[in-house]
């Protein structure tokens, strides 16, 4: 997938554990790893709100889009 989940470089630049986040946004330690690790198949825009204010950043520290080689988008 083309997208990149960088939750653990924002929790390592904010100096919390994912046990913390977890908890200030309210699901599972089980959940959190699912996105972080990227095998997360979408993200509620209620969660994102919430993780990105007990991370104090914006959803593009946390998602980011890489595009891969040889993708055609011609239609």
């Amino acid at each position: 997938m083309p997208i990149r989940v960088n939750l653990d470089v924002m929790l390592a630049r904010r100096k919390m554990r994912s046990n913390e986040l977890a908890s200030a946004v309210g699901i599972t330690p089980q959940n959190l790893s699912i996105l972080k690790t990227g095998k997360a198949r979408a993200i509620r825009f209620e969660t994102l709100d919430a993780i990105c204010k007990a991370l104090d950043c914006q959803p593009g520290d946390i998602l980011e889009y890489i595009s891969q080689e040889g993708e055609n988008h011609e239609e």
